[in-house]
């Protein structure tokens, strides 16, 4: 199996090289960088990391604004490792874009188990390994860049459909629960199914050759939806439909 993929952004020598040495003597994969443009570079390069820590006082671009940038290319878990205490920004931070908030000074052991206790949340096939993921020989998605490709035909995504596919792909073969897409896609604002649905339509018109007999996203009506990998010859084989997803009205 391949290693956890922890992304460091810390402008801080001495304490980025403590959490790097840290949590690779522990078994991860680190990659350490000193600022924003840095981190997303090394996303577009290398692809998504499994979990991201990141300062808040980067040099030049906040932590918040390189979260932001994450989170509109994929759903990857956030833990700030800061020196503010200041409780507003805490609770900014938790309710936009971040899982777990640690302040410095901190144990090194005790980042290492709010990591743990995240990860153990969130659900994952090896979904960062690569830049491009192939998720057969139809079907390949490019996170850090917002599109994917099907059947050699590139498509590109909302930042909100990039999160709902990374989501759902990272639950693949499990239904995810339209409350749980929600809240992960619109963590800080009151959406409801309908702007789901109209999401989900868009997406599925480029994602699926049949956008109303989907091979990939399927509806667990009044539940949620689930991303299926198999072979496409198998695409129709439930009759699966979108189950009352209504189109977007252009």
């Amino acid at each position: 199996m391949n290693k956890t993929k922890v992304l460091v952004v810390e402008d801080d020598p001495n304490i980025c090289k403590l959490i790097s040495d840290y949590m690779t003597a522990h078994g991860y994969d680190v990659t350490a960088v000193s600022d924003g443009p840095e981190a997303l570079d090394y996303i577009r390069q290398r692809g998504l990391p499994h979990i991201a820590l990141i300062d808040l006082a980067l040099p030049t671009m906040h932590g918040f604004e390189l979260s932001s940038k994450l989170k509109s290319m994929a759903d990857v878990p956030i833990i700030f490792v800061t020196s503010t205490s200041d409780t507003d920004t805490i609770v900014q931070g938790l309710k936009r874009y971040a899982e777990d908030f640690i302040v410095k000074p901190f144990e090194l052991r005790e980042l290492e188990a709010r990591v743990q206790a995240v990860l153990a949340r969130m659900p994952s096939l090896d979904y960062a390994s690569e830049p491009v993921v192939n998720i057969d020989d139809h079907l390949q998605v490019d996170f850090a860049h917002n599109r994917l490709t099907v059947a050699g035909k590139t498509y590109g995504l909302t930042p909100t459909e990039s999160i709902l596919l990374h989501v759902l792909l990272r639950n693949a073969g499990r239904v995810v629960e339209n409350r749980m897409l929600i809240a992960r896609v619109w963590p800080s604002e009151d959406v409801y199914e309908d702007t789901l649905r109209v999401h989900m339509h868009r997406l599925r018109r480029k994602l699926e050759a049949d956008s109303h007999h989907p091979h990939y996203i399927r509806t667990e009506r009044g539940v949620g939806y689930m991303f299926t990998i198999r072979p496409p010859d198998n695409s129709a084989a439930d009759g699966a439909t979108e189950d009352g997803d209504s189109p977007d009205k252009d």
